[in-house]
């Protein structure tokens, strides 16, 4: 009995060990400083701020007018003479440059000035006195009102179609428009300049290459006259032609003097007194189609000129005059062709909306001005009180 009454004990203690320790419940949450400073931070970071905004747009803020523009660059491009002599084509262009050269002028500082010096942008811009955000201040700089311009005119451009739609806002409706005409009469002006420096340059080039054909035709005709004065002969194949008549001819000759010669001597005569004035005539003969030989460069020695070769120099002379003549006329053509195409306009802007004039004031936009400064003002408060937050836990 004893070792039972002893284990007991021990049994009890494990007992005890065990017990579970119950913590007392957890007081009620309470606001403490801190809340209320993030409260009164929401209030004063993000809805005073959304509060006086939409005071301001919806009282103050003046209505704002659009007058919309929409138009492409067209470029018309000819075969000239010059590529149908050649035997080919012109490639024509697509006018994607000019496209691109007009979508950076109108952003431009230049046309900025003009338009202001034609329509008064600036008083046309400052009319809302009682909006000082939106409306310009008239004392700006140049390069204020180019700032100014890229926040009231905006430029859709599709580069796959090559179509340009321009929207301009203005505190008046009839102004908008007068701006928006505007900006279309200084683009087309634009077109038409890079239309007469491209005009200009084509001119000059083919102007350039017929006074080079030119000098070129008369250094291969004047080559020909010095040939001519120098061999003393107008057309060296006639001359050719001619002297072959006169060698067979007296090759003819020659064989019939020789027949009736023979005939002669076989009719067994030996004093017969026409042998002797007819040998001399066949030596006659001889000698004289020799000396024609001699002129045909047939038999000679390399000694004088030879009449064939005087021939090939005139044939490369007249082939060479032949394609100065040729290159001649292409140009002559080709500067034809560019003055035709220089009377004409190749390049031109084709509304296909004209300066629209708004009935009613759709901008600003209230709305979305509204909601993304709301948004902007409440991610600026959320990353404030997580900053503080983040920082007083690692304390």
């Amino acid at each position: 009995m004893a070792p039972a009454s002893a284990a007991a004990p021990a049994l009890s203690g494990r007992a005890e060990a065990t017990v579970l320790r119950i913590l007392p419940p957890a007081r009620p949450g309470r606001f403490r400083l801190r809340h209320h400073l993030v409260a009164l931070s929401f209030v004063l970071g993000v809805a005073l701020p959304a509060a006086i905004s939409a005071w301001y747009l919806w009282t103050r803020a003046a209505d704002q007018y659009a007058s919309t523009v929409a138009f492409s660059v067209h470029q018309e491009q000819t075969e000239s003479a010059l590529s149908l002599l050649r035997g080919f084509a012109s490639i024509s262009g697509s006018g994607s440059a000019d496209t691109d050269i007009l979508y950076e002028y109108i952003f431009s500082q230049p046309l900025v000035a003009e338009i202001d010096t034609e329509v008064g942008l600036r008083a046309l811009w400052s009319k809302a006195e009682g909006d000082p955000v939106f409306a310009f201040d008239p004392e700006g700089t140049i390069e204020d009102l180019v700032s100014y311009w890229e926040d009231m005119v905006t430029v859709y451009y599709n580069a796959s179609t090559r179509l340009i739609e321009i929207r301009v806002l203005a505190f008046d409706a009839e102004d908008a428009r007068r701006i928006s005409t505007a900006v279309f009469a200084r683009s087309n002006a634009m077109i038409n300049r890079l239309n007469d420096i491209a005009a200009a340059d084509m001119i000059r080039y083919t102007q350039e290459e017929l006074a080079e054909a030119e000098a070129e035709l008369r250094a291969a005709r004047q080559a020909v006259t010095d040939f001519r004065n120098r061999h003393q002969l107008v057309d060296p194949a006639a001359d050719l032609a001619a002297q072959s008549g006169i060698l067979a001819g007296l090759q003819q000759e020659l064989a019939a003097a020789r027949v009736e010669l023979d005939l002669l001597r076989d009719r067994g005569a030996k004093a017969d007194p026409r042998i002797g004035p007819m040998e001399q005539r066949i030596q006659v003969i001889e000698t004289r189609i020799a000396a024609e030989r001699q002129k045909l460069g047939l038999g000679n020695d390399g000694e004088g000129e030879v009449m064939a070769d005087v021939v090939a120099e005139y044939e490369r002379l007249q082939v060479d005059r032949g394609f100065a003549e040729t290159a001649y006329a292409a140009a002559r053509a080709a500067h034809e062709a560019a003055q035709t195409e220089a009377r004409r306009q190749s390049r031109y802007l084709a509304p296909h909306i004209a300066p629209t004039l708004a009935e009613s004031a759709r901008f600003p936009e209230r709305g979305k001005i509204m909601a993304v400064v709301a948004v902007f003002l409440f991610m600026l408060w959320g990353i404030a009180v997580m900053l503080y937050y983040s920082l007083r836990d690692r304390r």
